[in-house]
Order: C-alpha cells, then sequence, then structure tokens
C-alpha cells in the first residue's frame, strides 16, 4: 500500500505543488486550470443526467422534460451541463487566442499544442453529438445537415452516412450511437488532456515575454494556487449568472419543441460555439469544396508550429503582429455573426471575406511576417 502512495503523491508533489513556474505568468494564464474544471463538471454532470436520460426517438425529449420537472435538483443539472458546454468553449477559445498572442505554439511547446488542437476537435465532435441527445426541432434537422455532409465524400460518402445514421434517416439508432459516442468521447478528452499537460510540464510552461525563464520560476504552491482560485471565484460567479438567471438564453428556441421530421425549421443553425465553422462551410458554394474548408480551418491551427518563421514568440516585441493579431479576432467574430444569418446577401458576401482573411492571415501573413521581422532585425545589427 505504501508503495502505491508514494508514486501518487509524487505525482502530485510534482505538478501541483513543487512544479517551477516563471514568476512572470499572469492571469491569462487561468484559462487552462478552467477548462480543465469545467471538463470535470461535464463528466460528472452528465453521468447524472445519463441515470435519468432514456434514449430513444419516442421517449428522449419526454425523458429531458422529466429531468427538469420530477428529479430532484434535475433542472440544475440540466442547467449546469448546457451552459456548461458553452463555458467550456468560452475558456478554451480564450486559452486558444492566448496561445495566438503569446506564440505558445512554438518549439519546444509545438507538441502541446498540436494535442491541444486535437482536444478541440474532439470537443466539437462531442459537443455536437450531445446536441442531438434532447431531440428537439434543432437537434433532428441540425444532425441531418451536419451528417449529410459526409455525403461529400467521393464514392464512399453515402456509406458513410447511412453507417452513422445506423439506417437510412436520422432515427433511433442514431440516437442510440450519439448517447453512447456522447459518453464515451469525454474521457478520451481527459486521456489527451492529461498527456498534454505531461508533455507541457516535461519542457515547463511558457510566459508572456515569450523567453528562456528557467532561472527565475518559483513553486506553483502555494503561489499560483491562489492566483487561480481567484479566477475560479471570478468563473464561478459568471457561470452562475447564466445558470439562475437567463439558463436559456444561449439554446436555440426551436429546440425546446420535440422534433417533428415532417417540419422542418425556418433556418437551420448550430449552437453559438460553431457557428464560425458554420460560416466558411456555408461560404463554398461547393458541398465537399466547403466541408474541405471547414476541416482545415481547425487542421491549420494544429500546423501553426511549422507555419510560424520567426523565433520571436510574444507579440510584446512584434507591434505589426500585435495589430494583425486583432484583426484576426474581428474576422472570427464576424465569422459567428455570418454563421447565424440567412443565407442571403449581403452575408454570403461577407462570409466569404471573413473565411479568405482567415485563411489569408495564417497562410500568407503569418509567414510572411515573421520573414520580415527577422530581415529587420539582421538588417539593423
Amino acid at each position: 500500500m505504501r508503495l502505491l502512495k508514494r508514486p501518487l503523491l509524487s505525482i502530485v508533489n510534482n505538478h501541483l505543488i513543487d512544479y517551477p513556474t516563471p514568476i512572470n505568468i499572469h492571469y491569462a494564464w487561468n484559462f487552462g486550470f478552467l477548462s480543465s474544471l469545467c471538463l470535470i463538471i461535464q463528466i460528472l454532470t452528465g453521468i447524472f443526467l445519463a441515470m435519468h436520460y432514456t434514449p430513444h426517438v419516442d421517449l428522449a425529449f419526454s425523458s429531458v422534460e422529466h429531468i427538469m420537472r420530477d428529479v430532484n435538483y434535475g433542472w440544475l443539472l440540466r442547467y449546469i451541463h448546457a451552459n456548461g458546454a458553452s463555458m467550456f468553449f468560452v475558456v478554451v477559445y480564450v486559452h486558444i487566442f492566448r496561445g495566438l498572442y503569446f506564440g505558445s505554439y512554438i518549439k519546444p511547446r509545438h507538441w502541446v499544442w498540436v494535442l491541444g488542437v486535437i482536444i478541440l476537435l474532439l470537443m466539437i465532435i462531442t459537443a455536437f453529438i450531445g446536441y442531438v441527445l434532447p431531440w428537439g426541432q434543432m437537434s433532428l434537422w441540425g444532425a441531418t445537415v451536419i451528417t449529410n455532409l459526409v455525403s461529400a465524400v467521393p464514392l464512399i460518402g453515402n456509406s458513410i452516412v447511412i453507417w452513422l445514421w445506423g439506417g437510412f434517416s436520422v432515427d433511433n439508432a442514431t440516437l442510440n450511437r450519439f448517447f453512447s459516442l456522447h459518453y464515451l468521447l469525454p474521457f478520451i478528452i481527459v486521456a489527451v488532456s492529461l498527456i498534454h499537460i505531461a508533455i507541457l510540464h516535461q519542457g515547463g510552461s511558457g510566459n508572456p515575454l515569450g523567453i528562456d525563464s528557467s532561472v527565475d520560476k518559483i513553486n506553483f504552491y502555494p503561489y499560483f494556487i491562489i492566483k487561480d482560485l481567484l479566477g475560479l471565484t471570478i468563473f464561478i460567479i459568471f457561470f452562475s449568472f447564466f445558470i439562475y438567471f437567463t439558463p436559456n438564453i444561449l439554446g436555440h428556441p426551436d429546440n425546446y419543441i420535440e422534433a417533428n421530421p415532417m417540419v422542418t425549421p425556418a433556418h437551420i443553425v448550430p449552437e453559438w460555439y460553431f457557428l464560425p465553422f458554420y460560416a466558411i462551410l456555408r461560404s463554398i458554394p461547393h458541398k465537399l469544396g466547403g466541408v474541405i474548408a471547414m476541416i482545415s480551418a481547425i487542421i491549420i491551427l494544429a500546423l501553426l508550429p511549422w507555419i510560424h518563421s520567426t523565433e520571436i514568440r510574444s507579440s510584446r516585441f512584434r507591434p505589426v503582429y500585435k495589430y494583425l493579431y486583432w484583426t484576426l479576432i474581428s474576422c472570427c467574430l464576424v465569422l459567428g455573426w455570418i454563421g447565424g444569418m440567412p443565407v442571403e446577401d449581403p452575408y454570403i458576401l461577407i462570409g466569404q471575406l471573413a473565411s479568405l482573411y482567415y485563411f489569408f492571415y495564417f497562410l500568407i501573413l503569418l509567414p510572411f511576417l515573421g520573414k520580415l521581422e527577422q530581415f529587420l532585425i539582421n538588417f539593423t545589427v
């Protein structure tokens, strides 16, 4: 028993107590901890919700209502889980944009970044299939539209769609498969997250200056534990506002209507955290081209360590990049807005221009600016 306890205590001590942390990291580094907390919240509430949920097309919607009305604190579990998905994406998106701003994707932390993008992809899949489970109108039709995109794959696309559905339409077999996957995938995310943290701690955390801080480090406990607890307190207040005062504001009204395959909603849209990618998908008039563009928008993030063309990490020493970074933020906000708009002019044109700039930023501006900065540094020296 002692042999079992010592390695566990050693792991806790190395990663949570004596872990050497750069002294100059600030509250932008809180979001890794908060994302771990969100994942734990989603798993725990999901397990308790699964005890009362029935994955059947005739009973799923009613079982959700049963949870809300009859189960003790079922309404709280449901609202924490539903809004928790949004909070999870808020935290992860901020975490990603912090990494973009401070160059956290540059070697030697490039594999940490790649694993982070894989976690994002797993989150997107998990959230999508979870959105189907309440079996409201938007659940049914959102699943129909998104899974149909796979049919764009040449030769085998239709066969894959039928396999995903478990039949020739989104029906009971589809709901059962999605429920099983939605229960399984979070544990895969946990496994990848642990690898993500282990690799990060092996090489050491970054810092706002983007420089080697191997000398100026202090223990993680108690200094950064206290900092993370303050961030956690603010996050809980923010999260609680949605749970207790506006629990349905982030959901689509049509999803509170039971799924009806005979009635198509006027405007089919995914959850808000998918809207930028959905806008890129819609901006390409060709079905397969749109799917490739949407997937490429995520894959391009994983390729950033190799697209990046300068050894300077932090935006604090890159004034031009700092301004371009905010154009990327604006572009993503515009894409999110366009994703929720009808497919008509002028939204189509705006979405196409924003999608074009998104790829132009990563494939042209970022590598060119790095080479230009390197040239100016060499020229002045």
